[in-house]
């Protein structure tokens, strides 16, 4: 069997990090870990290629090529799958689907003709797939409410990726999250009991992305890495050795809930094997919010107090915020704004709140008849709500527009992310020593420039980082690093505005029409 392995395009969103990416002349921030995970679990006698549509377009031979097409796709992504599923039904091909979007809205991919729906998690679903089609069957549905052992999961296949096309690795060592928020997905998707992979199993997988040549960045994909905290201080006492006997090739992120301030040990754990920043969950400082959506894990603590001691401890803090919970009051962005502020963290996500498929909110919606567009999703930043908000969504969209413009206003970046870094704790792993290429020093020539002589952040930009060389000199680099980042952002901040200004227009219109039909 012969095997096209396809991952959909990602329109324009807060992590595509074009701009910066240009810089060191790479393509795409993360591979597709999913696809690549499925590869490696489906029988190793059939063939395999991998066309990831963020790197480049399958060509003609890779079509002519294959017997069987397999895609897999997150929500922001499913326009180009449903065209790639019908592309790939015009010439002739079987066509097989899974992944978080598939699994939550599976009516979406046969509509589009896919023949094959492989749903929920592929340990247990993509064997029952193989045996139908070994068995001749041309289509079929399979599911299953059964959480795999994931400590079975072999090694993705990093070897079908193309590697310098990508900026970092992702690597997954748990599934699942303990927390109940009512907008979240993951424990739809996953559930609630965190299921980990062995520290074996885990450094396995990273010699073997050594063995491949890989010495950058790596994501730890987890949707709550400390989810499980006594398996992941299990990890990273056996990673912390591996990595100090490799002379530390890989520098680490993730996602983390914020109870990993109350737990030193762990972030001293973090930042010995060369972790240097994590992405929170904070949503909202109001804490009415917090309580009515369920995220109680962020009520117990001053969550200001919280970054805090993160950063301390020298893990630089990425946070996603959401506005346009029910109940809220007016503000609530210029809230949030001044809370990025207060804690300094650099780098803060921020979106209008989604009802996501099959959540505790999309339920309670729908039951209350608030779901929009027969509850059309959309989880990018760039979009309005697909429901009916308890304040008026043009007060929510103007808000939004004006904060995201705010938080990446050049010097209030620049300011915002210097205060950070002053507090920021010292890196505790020494990496061995290369001379940076050409490609890296042509990226901090084209930053300085920008930000240091052209712009008028040229003041801020040498008086904060002669600051951080006088104040905490050990962080420099991946300091000037978080400043290329606004890169990105000054773009993407314009096409925020530009798009949900075009839908509010067209939300309008639509209003205005409905209320003439009904009068």
């Amino acid at each position: 069997m012969r095997a096209l392995l396809i991952y959909p395009l990602f329109p324009p969103t807060f992590w595509s990090y074009n701009k910066i990416l240009e810089l060191v002349d790479r393509q795409v921030l993360l591979p597709p870990l999913g696809l690549i995970t499925v590869a490696a679990i489906l029988p190793q006698t059939w063939e395999f290629k991998l066309v990831d549509r963020n790197v480049r377009d399958v060509t003609q031979a890779e079509w002519d090529w294959a017997d069987l097409v397999i895609l897999s796709a997150m929500i922001v992504q499913q326009e180009d799958l449903t065209a790639q599923i019908r592309e790939a039904k015009q010439r002739g091909k079987l066509v097989a689907v899974g992944g978080p979007y598939p699994t939550s809205v599976p009516e979406d991919c046969e509509r589009a003709g896919a023949d094959f729906l492989i749903l929920d998690e592929g340990e247990i679903t993509l064997p029952m797939f193989v045996e139908a089609i070994e068995n001749g069957a041309t289509s079929g549905i399979f599911r299953t409410s059964e959480k795999p052992d994931v400590t079975r999961t072999p090694i993705p296949r990093y070897d079908l990726l193309e590697l310098d096309a990508y900026d970092s690795m992702s690597v997954q060592f748990s599934r699942g999250c303990p927390f109940q928020c009512e907008f979240c997905d993951i424990i739809v998707l996953y559930g609630r009991k965190p299921r980990t992979k062995t520290p074996t199993q885990l450094l396995e997988e990273l010699a073997y992305l050594y063995q491949l040549g890989w010495r950058r960045g790596i994501f730890m994909v987890d949707d709550n890495f400390i989810g499980n905290k006594r398996n992941v201080k299990l990890l990273l006492k056996e990673l912390k050795i591996w990595q100090a006997n490799h002379q530390y090739p890989f520098r680490f992120n993730t996602e983390a809930s914020v109870d990993l301030a109350a737990d030193p040990e762990l972030m001293e754990l973090m930042v010995q094997c060369n972790f240097d920043a994590v992405f929170l969950g904070i949503e909202t400082p109001d804490e009415e919010s917090l309580q009515l959506t369920k995220k109680f894990q962020n009520t117990r603590d001053s969550l200001t107090e919280t970054v805090g001691k993160i950063i301390e401890a020298g893990l630089r803090p990425m946070a996603g915020f959401i506005i346009g919970f029910d109940g809220e009051k007016k503000g609530a962005s210029d809230r949030i704004v001044q809370f990025v502020e207060d804690a300094a963290i650099p780098t803060a996500m921020f979106g209008m709140l989604q009802a996501l498929p099959n959540t505790a909110l999309w339920q309670r919606l729908e039951k209350e008849g608030r779901l929009r567009s027969h509850g059309k999703q959309d989880i990018n930043q760039s979009t309005l709500m697909n429901f009916e908000p308890t304040r008026p969504i043009e007060d929510i969209a103007r808000e939004y527009i004006e904060a995201f413009w705010e938080l990446y206003e050049p010097e209030t970046f620049l300011d915002r992310t210097y205060r950070c870094f002053l507090k920021l704790g010292a890196p505790q792993c020494k990496a061995a020593f290369k001379l940076p290429s050409w490609v890296d020093i042509r990226a901090l020539a084209i930053v300085i420039w920008r930000q240091g002589v052209k712009r008028k952040t040229r003041w801020k930009f040498w008086h904060h980082l002669f600051g951080i060389f006088r104040h905490n000199p050990a962080v420099w680099e991946h300091y000037l690093t978080v400043c290329a980042h606004n890169e990105h952002f000054l773009e993407y901040r314009q096409i925020v505005r530009d798009e949900i200004q075009n839908q509010l227009a067209l939300f309008q219109e639509q209003e205005a029409r409905t209320e003439m039909v009904m009068s």
